[in-house]
């Protein structure tokens, strides 16, 4: 969440108050701050509603192959007997938690179509392989971490963070924040 000061300018003359010259005074102070609305950045890929982060995807009601993001196509398991015409997939929220598998560094600015904030901020990804489902989902590690702060095998949560800011919203992702055991 992002607050964004709001500074009142109080001109010279403006108040007899203060016993200040009137030609000598000016205040500048913060009264509030205004909350940005904060939107997904990818619609319907995670949510907070319940105030856990979880990742959205779909899931086998025959086989339990779990999929994200969401697959409404089929179970593309060759191994699932289901039906394979999308009926057999469920919504399914994934679990929150899991161990780093490999982690990076981004230090350059990845081309269009992906948008960052302005100027750009190097970041860490990790590829982190989720306790239930056993599959490893990328994402970007929470601000504040390096890569020398993280090990395979790390245990993480997920975590909603922002991707960027512009002048109307903050545009959100999931991310990884490193956790103790």
């Amino acid at each position: 969440m992002a607050l964004v000061p709001i500074a009142i300018t109080v001109p010279p003359g403006a108040d007899s108050r203060s016993g200040i010259p009137r030609q000598n005074r000016t205040c500048s102070y913060t009264v509030g701050a205004v909350q940005k609305e904060q939107r997904p950045a990818v619609a319907d890929w995670f949510t907070a509603d319940d105030g856990v982060a979880r990742l959205k995807g779909s899931r086998c009601n025959d086989c339990g192959t779990p999929y994200f993001p969401k697959n409404t196509l089929a179970c593309r398991n060759p191994r699932c007997a289901g039906p394979k015409d999308g009926s057999e997939l469920a919504d399914y929220l994934f679990s929150t938690r899991g161990r780093i598998w490999s982690y990076a560094d981004a230090r350059y600015k990845p081309p269009a179509p992906y948008v960052s904030g302005d100027p750009f901020e190097p970041y860490v990804v990790a590829a982190v392989e989720l306790e239930a489902e056993q599959m490893v989902i990328l994402g970007q590690v929470v601000r504040g971490f390096t890569v020398d702060d993280l090990a395979v095998g790390m245990p993480v949560e997920l975590a909603i963070g922002t991707l960027y800011e512009d002048d109307e919203a903050e545009h959100t992702v999931w991310m990884w924040r490193p956790v103790n055991d």
